[in-house]
């Protein structure tokens, strides 16, 4: 659906009236300029009495209405984002002096995408999400080691992906694009809508 403007019309960079078209064409840009993790992103969440949470994590897909990661549901930042419904990220390039910040609704990719996108994970990697009790204590990294090595034994060469291990779609209520300008006179265009499902209206911020 076409957005309603109500300013400027948009153009270079900005163009698109599809703003997830403009995210994956921004997140393959920095996939060639970025020397790290162009996927990475700080995820924010609140907790049960409002005290804020950020932490990196990667973003693994951009679907037509919304972004997916993954994480252990045992985690701090999963029991956060079920008790809230709502979370946050910004996504930061370096390199292209841009960044993209989203806030909305989430929910858990629980099902065929998760078991997917598990299996496409290294073997060491598949089998550190069993071996790995997320947020909790840990006495030392050789329990964790030896936790990891226990698992190998028990799951084999092909592990299913752990009932307590999934991911998250946030569906964005809010978009926003920002571009680096000359003496700080910075490019920031907003794409809001009230619900999910509601149209977005694109607004031009001040920097």
């Amino acid at each position: 659906m076409k957005p309603n403007d109500l300013h400027e019309k948009r153009s270079g960079i900005f163009a698109d009236d599809d703003p997830f078209a403009i995210a994956q064409k921004w997140l393959a840009e920095a996939e060639k300029t970025e020397p790290n993790d162009p996927n990475a992103i700080a995820l924010a969440t609140v907790d049960a009495d409002g005290m804020p949470n950020v932490r990196m994590v990667l973003l693994k897909e951009i679907e037509p209405d919304a972004f997916v990661f993954y994480t252990n549901y045992g985690s701090a930042k999963a029991q956060e984002l079920d008790q809230a419904g709502k979370g946050a990220f910004v996504m930061h390039w370096k390199s292209l002096r841009r960044q993209i910040r989203v806030r909305g609704t989430i929910s858990r990719e629980d099902g065929p995408k998760a078991d997917d996108y598990y299996n496409s994970r290294s073997l060491k990697s598949r089998l550190g999400a069993w071996a790995s009790d997320q947020s909790q204590p840990l006495t030392s990294r050789g329990h964790l080691m030896a936790e990891a090595a226990k698992v190998a034994l028990q799951k084999g060469l092909n592990p299913q992906r752990p009932p307590f291990w999934g991911g998250y779609r946030l569906i964005p209520t809010e978009i926003e694009f920002w571009s680096d300008g000359a003496n700080r006179l910075h490019d920031r265009f907003v794409w809001r809508r009230t619900e999910p499902s509601g149209h977005w209206k694109v607004v031009r911020l001040n920097p």
